[in-house]
């Protein structure tokens, strides 16, 4: 509701054995020693948004609309080009599924320990958390290792394409991709089509 100040802090990590503190990125001290949590800005809006989506549903959606949502296919698209996350999202609503998507490697990392999805699809190259590593965390994770991952890249490297499948990827794709039905395929083969 209001401004209260400003101050310069060092922000400091939760400790692991917390797990994800659900739109919490850390903590600080102040002067006098007293703790603060420091708010993940980006996982509040997210948290706002999946409160607000479930909202509209209870009130418009039918009985059947709630059915086909509930056991609509959910994918998670994480990549920190918007024209590629737009492209992705709009080829898998198109064969209905239910898509998510996430803007970097962190905000994807907050998105799967928060939510649940049947897949996750993400680019190698991005800011604050590779595809790399953000598949690596996944797949080190008891309670998401089950999660199917797609990688799909720019770049048709193989050192790239051994990385991936190396941290556990399930399929290693170009963005070349796109322009013909092997992304679709892969989805499909992963997690099987939508039940229409």
């Amino acid at each position: 509701d209001r401004f209260l100040g400003e101050k310069s802090l060092v922000v400091r990590p939760l400790d692991p054995r917390l797990g994800k503190v659900q739109d919490i990125t850390g903590a600080a001290f102040l002067e006098d020693g007293s703790p603060i949590l420091i708010i993940d800005v980006l996982d509040l809006v997210r948290s706002l948004d999946k409160i607000l989506a479930n909202i509209s549903i209870n009130h418009v959606k039918t009985k059947e609309e709630t059915a086909w949502h509930q056991s609509s296919k959910h994918i998670l698209v994480v990549d920190d080009s918007i024209t590629v996350r737009e492209m992705e999202r709009k080829l898998l609503e198109n064969k209905g599924y239910k898509v998510d998507i996430a803007v970097d490697g962190m905000e994807g990392w907050n998105a799967v320990r928060i939510g649940h999805y049947d897949l996750v699809i993400s680019d190698i190259d991005m800011p604050r958390m590779n595809g790399i590593k953000l598949v690596h965390n996944i797949k080190s994770s008891p309670q998401l290792k089950s999660i199917p991952v797609i990688i799909v890249s720019y770049k048709d490297r193989e050192e790239d394409r051994l990385q991936g499948l190396e941290v556990g990827a399930d399929y290693y794709l170009t963005k070349s991709s796109f322009h013909d039905d092997t992304l679709i395929n892969a989805v499909i083969d992963l997690i099987g089509k939508n039940d229409d």
